[in-house]
């Protein structure tokens, strides 16, 4: 009832969204490139949201075509009638995302002065998407841990993106860069929540 009422009094509907996606397997180690290229524009770009969602569409695009080594996805949010309580609660997911293991960037030049010559290859990586948009998206407000509802749900986001409709976007990832692991152990301490697709 207070979503129709909220509704006629024309006041604006934001949805706070996190996708959860386990890749799993001896060739997703690339996608770290492209989440480290997309996430060097993205500090370049210092907040634009024009540059961020063309990032956000490479990666949904990127996940989509990887869509063989998915393993686990999971999925959290809320609607909210007031942006500041949607950004307070953007804030709170992107320091918990920030906060889980591996997910922590370090594009400092001296992070590949002591690089092995051979690093070992991770066969897991986790990408964590937050996104703040307006309006109704049923193919995101719905539980996206089986495969066709998570490709509908990548396919939302990229429309929103085109359709001007997202606020914030935020992807943390894990591990964080080349030639570190993220091991089964970790999956389970770190990423609790995700359910086998």
């Amino acid at each position: 009832m207070p979503d129709i009422f909220n509704k006629m009094i024309g006041r604006t509907r934001y949805v706070v969204l996190r996708l959860f996606v386990h890749l799993a397997g001896s060739e997703v180690a690339p996608i770290l490139g492209v989440l480290n290229r997309d996430a060097r524009d993205a500090i370049d770009a210092d907040g634009d949201l024009q540059v961020l969602g063309e990032g956000l569409v490479e990666l949904c695009e990127t996940l989509l075509r990887s869509d063989e080594y998915w393993l686990s996805a999971a999925n959290e949010g809320d609607v909210f009638w007031s942006e500041g309580e949607a950004g307070d609660y953007v804030n709170e997911l992107f320091t918990d995302s920030a906060e889980r293991y591996g997910a922590d960037l370090d594009f400092s030049p001296e992070s590949d002065l002591n690089q092995p010559l051979s690093i070992p290859v991770t066969r897991n990586v986790v990408v964590m998407i937050t996104v703040a948009y307006e309006g109704e998206v049923p193919e995101l407000e719905t539980d996206l841990a089986n495969i066709q509802a998570l490709k509908e749900g990548l396919k939302a986001l990229i429309n929103l993106h085109y359709k001007h409709k997202l606020r914030a976007i935020q992807v943390h990832f894990s591990p964080a860069q080349l030639g570190d692991e993220l091991t089964n152990d970790q999956l389970l301490q770190y990423y609790p929540e995700l359910i086998p697709l």
